[in-house]
């Protein structure tokens, strides 16, 4: 089923459509390569994932480019995301509430979205599923559980540490701590945490700075032009160590996130002069939020919250990550180590095929990698490729 949808800085190459899958009519956007294939030989195909808060439209700048390497690429909305929504509803935006199950965004059920997508575009293999943010979660789940369906992946800006241990506590480690951050001073909180609340959502939806300047603040803030970002490994999983982060990682404990941008809200030249996310681009991102609310993408952080929705991932405790692998970020991109240790055991024990070469952390960019520093991503992710 194709889409009228017609946003600013798409490329025309790039192509709007839905797809019907499990319960959700998943919007995508895809680019094809112009080479043409036979009826028995299909392009290799690339998955995109996306973050939070991003939509498909986050790759509009390395889709074509990849699409003339020889690929067919493909970039959904994903559950709880922008066109994307559950099958049963008639309008044609899915704003979800904090009150709904969380079932469905357990990471298990995100993953089995992506695997199902995959048949749905006639595919029986992929040549790569590439994940940025949450999304680089998602697209390590699906490496780790089926690799023989994705014959390899790309973790940006989020490093991956596989399935949770059959001895890990129900409480996760940000939830433990949480208390620990409550008593510095001044006292703080986990970004994590306050996504999970109830009022997060309505703080996000409803800034007193409006949507639009909400969104430009925090773009700016988690990007290579926020002169802050000059991140570094911490050395522990403790309340002293994490209050290092910035405070749109470790926020003040009283403060929402809108509060905690608006500091840094860049001037009207500034906006005016970025280049990687202009105004109108932007405005593709305030106009579908707007619509959605932010809490298909907060359940993610939810179950983050809660260890009962990752115990299905349990089976596949002590699993690594077979098929290659590469990490991608921004140099100035403070989530590279904003859980101590993440990198180490991403590279040394998750991934076992993960080349010295294939951890790259692009110069000057920050954590909108595939926005800010386009070019480089493409010229990295095809040398990967070709290699496999």
């Amino acid at each position: 089923m194709s889409s009228n949808t017609n946003y600013p800085g798409l490329p025309f190459q790039v192509k709007s459509r839905f797809l019907p899958i499990k319960d959700l009519d998943v919007h995508i956007l895809e680019a094809e390569p112009e080479i043409s294939f036979n009826t028995t030989t299909k392009p290799p195909l690339l998955i995109l994932l996306h973050g939070f808060p991003e939509l498909a439209y986050s790759w509009r700048k390395v889709m074509v480019p990849l699409s003339a390497a020889g690929y067919h690429v493909v970039a959904p909305d994903q559950r709880g995301y922008g066109h994307t929504k559950r099958r049963s509803l008639h309008n044609e935006y899915d704003r979800i509430t904090f009150t709904e199950d969380l079932a469905p965004f357990r990471m298990l059920n995100l993953a089995t979205d992506i695997v199902s997508l995959v048949y749905a575009l006639g595919y029986t293999s992929v040549a790569a599923v590439i994940g940025h943010d949450y999304g680089s979660m998602v697209a390590g789940h699906c490496a780790l559980i089926r690799p023989d369906l994705f014959e390899s992946v790309v973790l940006m800006s989020a490093p991956y540490i596989g399935a949770p241990a059959p001895s890990a506590p129900l409480t996760p480690p940000v939830k433990q701590i949480s208390d620990a951050l409550a008593t510095l001073t001044p006292p703080r909180k986990h970004y994590v945490a306050y996504y999970s609340t109830p009022e997060a959502n309505d703080d996000m939806c409803n800034p007193p700075q409006g949507l639009h300047t909400f969104l430009r603040a925090y773009y700016h803030v988690k990007s290579g032009d926020w002169s802050n970002n000059a991140p570094y490994r911490l050395h522990e999983l403790s309340a002293s160590s994490l209050a290092q982060l910035p405070l749109y990682y470790v926020m003040n404990l009283h403060e929402t996130m809108p509060q905690t941008v608006v500091h840094d809200t860049p001037s009207s030249d500034e906006a005016a002069n970025n280049a990687w996310l202009t105004d109108t681009e932007l405005s593709v991102y305030t106009a579908i939020y707007k619509e959605t609310g932010f809490q298909g993408g907060l359940n993610r952080y939810r179950c983050m919250m809660d260890g009962r929705w990752s115990e299905d991932l349990r089976v596949f405790a002590g699993k690594k990550i077979e098929v290659p692998a590469m990490f991608l970020s921004g140099q100035r991109d403070w989530g590279v180590y904003q859980l101590p240790g993440a990198v180490e055991k991403m590279r040394e024990e998750t991934c076992k095929k993960m080349r010295e070469e294939d951890f790259v952390l692009v110069d000057g960019a920050g954590h909108w990698v595939q926005q800010e520093k386009p070019e480089e991503v493409v010229e990295c992710l095809i040398r990967f490729l070709r290699r496999q």
